[in-house]
């Protein structure tokens, strides 16, 4: 397999990326700490930016947005009553939804602020201008629940659609104790706030710093086992030369929804590409059903 020049590519439009973003520090620089002066606007900087690139990328029937689920317990379908004993439940403010807009309508829009149903959505990420360690439990706690408030009505769990891919995402990323090595200290808060098994959609698929590294989760056989019912998370620290990884995954992930055969019925192109790299293993964590 060949893919190289997927591989430059991307690894380019991460590296152009990160210096766009280095440069609003420049010309906002702050006085007292890393960064840009204004500490708000930093943060939401970032969060346009990544949503910028990621729009250029996907298909026109997806759009990359911020705002809100809303989950209401009303008939979906033809007649489908499956939520006549629920509530009305919506999530907290997301930082970017990737939205099927082409297929699905959208209950409100003010800008790139919208308020969507659950079956347009795709994917969902928490974006950090500094990831650090207090951000990785409460974030991948707040994505869980977006799994949930997006899982399928289906009562027979071969016929649900497959869930949002869930990430958080750093432009840089800061760990404050160096005893424990970071991608240890993730897997140990997954591991501790998965210890009732989700569903395997509902477990965060991505934690990464586009400047350096990322944790991800391996996707199991559609066939489930008592031998294969476990996420396995794998690390890779990344060299400026394999930036690409990360950005790639963020929209394989996307892709690798948006073609699933339970959403629709179109064959997936050959869009990225991964060397070989050497992953860590990390361990694994059970779950209850893919969906």
């Amino acid at each position: 397999m060949d893919g190289r020049r997927l591989q430059d590519f991307w690894n380019q439009e991460v590296l152009a990326l990160l210096a766009v973003y280095k440069q609003f520090e420049t010309l906002l620089p702050s006085s007292f700490a890393e960064g840009a002066g204004h500490r708000g606007e930093d943060g939401r900087y970032v969060e346009a930016l990544l949503r910028n690139y990621l729009q250029k990328y996907l298909p026109k029937d997806l759009e990359v947005l911020t705002g809100f689920i809303l989950r209401p317990a009303v008939k979906t379908g033809k007649n489908t009553r499956n939520r006549k004993n629920q509530i009305d439940k919506h999530s907290t403010q997301l930082d970017i939804i990737v939205c099927d807009t082409g297929t699905y309508p959208v209950f409100q829009r003010m800008g790139e602020t919208v308020i969507v149903p659950p079956e347009a959505v795709i994917a969902v990420f928490s974006v950090k201008k500094k990831l650090r360690d207090a951000d990785i439990a409460a974030e991948c706690k707040a994505l869980a629940a977006v799994g949930q408030i997006c899982r399928s009505d289906e009562g027979k769990p071969q016929e649900r659609r497959r869930g949002p891919f869930l990430g958080l995402v750093g432009a840089s990323s800061q760990f404050a104790d160096k005893r424990v090595a970071k991608e240890k200290k993730i897997f140990q808060k997954l591991a501790k706030l998965y210890a009732d098994p989700p569903t395997f959609d509902d477990m965060v698929g991505f934690i990464g710093d586009l400047s350096g590294w990322y944790v991800f989760k391996a996707r199991p056989p559609e066939k489930l086992t008592s031998n294969n019912s476990a996420a396995s998370y794998r690390y890779f620290s990344l060299t400026e030369n394999e930036l690409h990884h990360g950005f790639q995954f963020l929209i394989s992930g996307i892709l690798s929804v948006y073609y699933d055969e339970t959403r629709r019925n179109m064959k997936r192109p050959g869009y990225t590409s991964f060397p070989r790299l050497p992953a860590k293993e990390l361990g694994t964590i059970p779950f209850n059903g893919l969906r």
